[in-house]
């Protein structure tokens, strides 16, 4: 074999693991940040990419959607209450040249700022904004966190404040506050409740009031109820409405009663006069006496 011949297959060798080794396949979600001779020459992807060897550098970033858990943090509320706060946070990269040259990893940087943030915010708030009103915080949240990474190339697409832990002496003393609460309620919609009643049973009276008979049937109802249960104990209510004309009916005729009664007792020899003076008994004459006479 002739030494040119075999020349020419080592340089074709060479350029072949050449050529293999500058080829770079990039996914769909995937970018390239080329840098030629230390300068920048921007994005490129997806597909197959070609490096120059020992000249072209280049850095892969993902552009698919990251979460990111913030630990929990120590924080005091504006109450002075300590709690612990965690959160979570999905962000993306927006712009992978920027990602690469205006920050040296986005990914620890925003999770940095965003711990930052989360003391801040909370710190702001009372422990009842932080437990009622979470949806006000993650939106404070939301926007000094994406705002800041803007400059980044990032996008944060969700901040959620993921769990709060307060001390079990708090938890206790909310629990008796709750407690508190709900008796509270109950005792006014009871209150309301009587009230409501009241008025009610002041416009029933009012219209039984001006049907007498509705009352008798409604005693005469309240009878067959108290006979449905089988006791052994009946109550029979009598109204007043009857019993009134009898009683003025009693009363009308007591004075009569009065008058009549000394006439029937009173007898002749009980007059003025014979109980003053007393006749003596006479006796009667026998015939001796008679004879005597004579």
């Amino acid at each position: 074999m002739p030494s040119s011949m075999l020349l020419g297959i080592i340089v074709a060798a060479l350029v072949l693991i050449v050529l293999i080794a500058s080829l770079r396949v990039v996914r769909e979600y995937e970018r390239l940040v080329i840098f030629r001779l230390g300068r920048l020459r921007g994005a490129i992807g997806p597909g197959l990419v070609l490096l120059l060897p020992y000249l072209d550098r280049s850095v892969r970033v993902d552009m698919r959607v990251v979460t990111l858990t913030i630990p929990p943090q120590e924080v005091i509320t504006r109450d002075n209450v300590t709690a612990r706060v965690n959160a979570v946070v999905m962000f993306k990269v927006a712009d992978p040249v920027r990602s690469v040259m205006e920050v040296e990893n986005h990914a620890v940087a925003t999770s940095q700022y965003a711990q930052t943030t989360l003391r801040s915010v909370v710190g702001r708030a009372d422990l009842d904004t932080l437990l009622a009103h979470r949806a006000d915080l993650n939106e404070d949240l939301y926007r000094s966190i994406a705002q800041q990474a803007v400059p980044w190339g990032v996008e944060v697409s969700v901040v959620e404040i993921k769990d709060v832990e307060i001390p079990e002496l708090m938890q206790r003393a909310m629990a008796r506050q709750a407690e508190a609460e709900r008796e509270r309620r109950a005792k006014v919609i009871s209150a309301h409740g009587e009230l409501e009643a009241s008025t009610e049973l002041r416009d029933a009276a009012l219209v039984l009031s001006e049907a007498p008979g509705s009352l008798q049937l409604r005693y005469l109802q309240t009878l067959l109820e108290l006979g449905a249960d089988q006791n052994s104990t009946v109550v029979f209510p009598l109204p007043m409405d009857i019993i009134g004309p009898v009683m003025g009916a009693l009363k009308n005729f007591a004075p009569e009663d009065e008058a009549v009664a000394p006439i029937s007792v009173q007898s002749p020899s009980t007059t003025p006069s014979s109980t003053a003076h007393p006749r003596p008994p006479q006796t009667a004459a026998t015939p001796q006496e008679d004879d005597d006479h004579e």
